[in-house]
């Protein structure tokens, strides 16, 4: 029987979707009858759109995007068509880096210091204002830097003008090993579903079974994770997708993350992962709708049980 051909877009180039690399790699997607071309996204704001559109049939990446679309559909009366399935990365990968150790970090230290803030999706920012608020803290009060991307804040981390950067991976393990210590990982708020699967509703319904396929091959991607040794890892997926990054880096940040709980142990998708999400993007104002579960999460297509 002939595989299922499907574009997959990836939403960006970062070391969280390690899952998915690895999925990929070890041909786990043609095990479950599914071939894969994997397509780098413009950008993230046109993953969702790409989607619509019809350039691409799924992508990996965050419910933030989809619940996005979801409350514009509302606001317009309109439908969204967007539909998530299967948390990968069940926790948030940021990181904040500061120059030096500091060990008993509270959000009260970020009042006073420039603080370039990862601005290249909007997810993060979300969150750490909301974690501001909760901590008593009004979020304008911080001295944040002018908006740049990671990249460019990781440089002006490493001439000293600035103090703490919000960063993910690899740009984290590039500063600590520049002399940076962290200071914070988002982990630490618990699972807050920050990747899936997304597609259409309409591709979700008549590719039912080709949608169940990458649940399983993501499953498998996920025991294979947590069952092998970071370095063994590092050493096939590094050479393709990261090959600017020493496999040592590469190791120390598959251990960082695995160690933070980043990466889920099934697909199975949460509503208290779903919920913390929605609660940080309607406190930043990046919505305004307080959207259900079951309108933007296929709980059934989540669940390896049924995959």
């Amino acid at each position: 029987m002939r595989n299922e051909q499907i574009i997959l877009y990836e939403n960006l180039r970062a070391c969280s979707y390690t899952p998915f690399y690895l999925a990929q790699i070890m041909g786990l997607f043609e095990e479950e009858g599914v071939n894969i071309h994997l397509k780098l996204s413009p950008s993230p704001p046109e993953t969702a759109q790409g989607l619509i559109e019809g350039r691409a049939d799924v992508s990996f990446g965050g419910p933030m995007r989809v619940l996005m679309h979801h409350n514009e559909a509302i606001a317009t009366n309109n439908s969204c068509p967007l539909v998530c399935f299967g948390q990968v990365v069940a926790r948030d990968p940021f990181i904040l880096i500061g120059r030096t150790p500091n060990l008993n970090f509270s959000f009260h230290d970020l009042v006073g210091p420039s603080v370039g803030v990862a601005i290249d999706v909007p997810t993060p920012w979300m969150t750490l204002q909301d974690d501001l608020s909760r901590a008593g803290i009004d979020p304008a009060s911080i001295n944040r830097a002018k908006d740049a991307s990671m990249r460019e804040n990781t440089l002006a981390f490493k001439k000293g003008s600035l103090d703490i950067v919000q960063v993910f991976e690899p740009y984290a393990e590039e500063l600590i090993e520049a002399g940076g210590h962290i200071w914070h990982s988002f982990s630490a708020r618990g699972d807050i579903a920050f990747t899936t699967f997304y597609s259409t509703k309409d591709f979700v319904a008549k590719q039912r079974s080709t949608c169940k396929s990458l649940i399983r091959a993501m499953n498998k991607s996920l025991r294979k994770l947590h069952e092998t040794p970071e370095l063994e890892i590092a050493n096939i997926i590094g050479p393709k997708y990261f090959p600017e990054l020493k496999v040592s880096s590469y190791e120390n940040i598959i251990r960082r993350y695995k160690m933070a709980g980043l990466w889920s142990q099934t697909t199975a998708l949460p509503a208290d992962a779903f919920v913390r999400l929605k609660a940080s993007l309607l406190s930043g104002g990046l919505i305004q709708e307080d959207i259900s579960y079951n309108i933007v999460i296929d709980q059934d297509l989540s669940d390896p049980e049924k995959a």
